[in-house]
C-alpha cells in the first residue's frame, strides 16, 4: 500500500481510508482531472488533423459503398435510416470547419460514425477511421475551454496533439449555424463581419468565438485559396489574417485583395507570430492597416477593429 500511495501523490493526487468495524475497509483513490482516462474513437479529417470522439457517445460504426453515401448526401435533406431511428447524414469536417471528407475510389467501403446525442442523430462521414483508443485527458486553456464542443485534448505517443470532441454538445446546439442568410441580403443585419484566415482550426474557433461574443458575425477560411472563394461571394467589414498557410499565405491573400476593386477598401489585420520588423514591413508595404503578434490579448484585437472598421463606412457614407 505504500507503494500504491507513493505513486499516487507522485501524480498529484491522494488515497483515502475509511473504516467500518466488522464490515472492512473502503479506499479511494482521487487523481486530477488532467490525468482521467477515456475510451476513444480516433478519427482523421483532411490529409493531416485527428480528433479523438469520446465512445460513449459514439452509438456505432457503419461501413457504406460510396455510391450509398453519395445518394445520401444528393437528397434535400440527407439522412440516413438504421435500425429504425433516422440520423442526419453529414461530414465531420462541417462541424470542425474543415472541407468535406474525400471519398475513395472504387468499392472500397467507408466509415460512418452514429451519434446520439438525445433527441438529435447524426451519422457523420470521415476520411479515416484510425480506431479505438485509450487516451489521457488533458485540460485545455481558457480560451480554447471556452470553445462549446470541445472536451479537452490529448497526446499520442508521437506527439501529436488531439483534440477531443464533445460530440454531443456539437450536435444538441447546432453551433455552427450561420446567420440567416435572408436577413443578411436585405441588409438587415448591421452587425460587423469578418473573415478570418487561418491554418489552424484552433486559433479560427477562438478568434470566431471572441468576435461573436462581441456582437460581430464571422467565416472562417483555413488559407488564402480557401478565403478568395469566400470572397468571391462575400464582402467581409475586416479580414484577420495569418501570414504562414498552405496553398497561398498571408502575403500573397493580402496583395490578391489590394489589387481588386471590389475588395481593395476591406480593412486586414494581419495576427502572426513572425513579429520581428521585417515581417511588419513588408506586410504595411502591401497594404495591411495593422500588425498583432501571437497570442494577442482579446481587447487588443478589439481595440484593433473597432476604429477600422467605423473608418470605412465612413468613407463609404461619404
Amino acid at each position: 500500500m505504500d507503494v500504491v500511495v507513493t505513486e499516487v501523490k507522485r501524480l498529484g493526487g491522494g488515497l483515502f481510508t475509511e473504516s467500518t468495524a466488522g464490515k472492512g475497509v473502503k479506499f479511494t483513490i482521487r487523481l486530477p482531472f488532467t490525468l482521467a482516462i477515456s475510451q476513444s474513437l480516433l478519427v482523421r479529417v483532411g490529409e493531416l488533423e485527428m480528433y479523438a470522439l469520446p465512445l460513449p457517445s459514439v452509438e456505432g460504426v457503419v461501413r457504406l459503398p460510396r455510391a450509398d453515401i453519395e445518394a445520401h448526401l444528393s437528397e434535400v435533406t440527407p439522412s440516413y435510416n438504421y435500425g429504425g431511428q433516422i440520423y442526419k447524414f453529414q461530414h465531420l469536417g462541417s462541424f470542425i470547419d474543415a472541407a468535406p471528407s474525400v471519398l475513395p475510389e472504387g468499392d472500397t467501403p467507408v466509415p460512418v460514425i452514429l451519434i446520439k446525442a438525445g433527441e438529435h442523430s447524426t451519422a457523420l462521414i470521415t476520411d479515416e477511421l484510425v480506431g479505438n483508443r485509450e487516451v489521457v485527458v488533458k485540460s485545455v486553456g481558457p480560451q480554447v475551454s471556452s470553445i462549446r464542443g470541445i472536451a479537452g485534448a490529448t497526446i499520442l505517443g508521437d506527439g501529436r496533439v488531439v483534440i477531443i470532441l464533445d460530440m454531443g454538445a456539437l450536435v444538441r446546439s447546432e453551433w455552427r449555424a450561420r446567420p440567416d442568410s435572408d436577413m443578411v441580403a436585405r441588409g438587415e443585419d448591421r452587425r460587423t463581419f469578418a473573415l478570418v484566415v487561418d491554418d489552424s482550426i484552433t486559433v479560427r474557433r477562438v478568434t470566431q468565438r471572441l468576435l461573436e461574443r462581441n456582437g460581430m458575425r464571422v467565416l472562417t477560411a483555413k488559407d488564402g485559396v480557401d478565403a478568395l472563394e469566400i470572397l468571391q461571394e462575400h464582402v467581409p467589414d475586416i479580414i484577420l489574417l495569418d501570414i504562414e498557410m498552405p496553398r497561398m499565405d498571408g502575403y500573397e491573400l493580402a496583395t490578391q485583395v489590394r489589387s481588386d476593386q471590389r475588395l481593395a477598401d476591406i480593412p486586414i489585420v494581419m495576427i502572426t507570430s513572425r513579429v520581428s520588423e521585417k515581417h511588419r514591413a513588408r506586410a504595411i508595404e502591401i497594404g495591411v492597416n495593422d500588425y498583432l503578434g501571437k497570442p494577442y490579448q482579446e481587447n487588443q484585437l478589439l481595440d484593433a477593429i473597432e476604429p477600422l472598421v467605423q473608418a470605412r463606412r465612413r468613407r463609404k457614407i461619404g
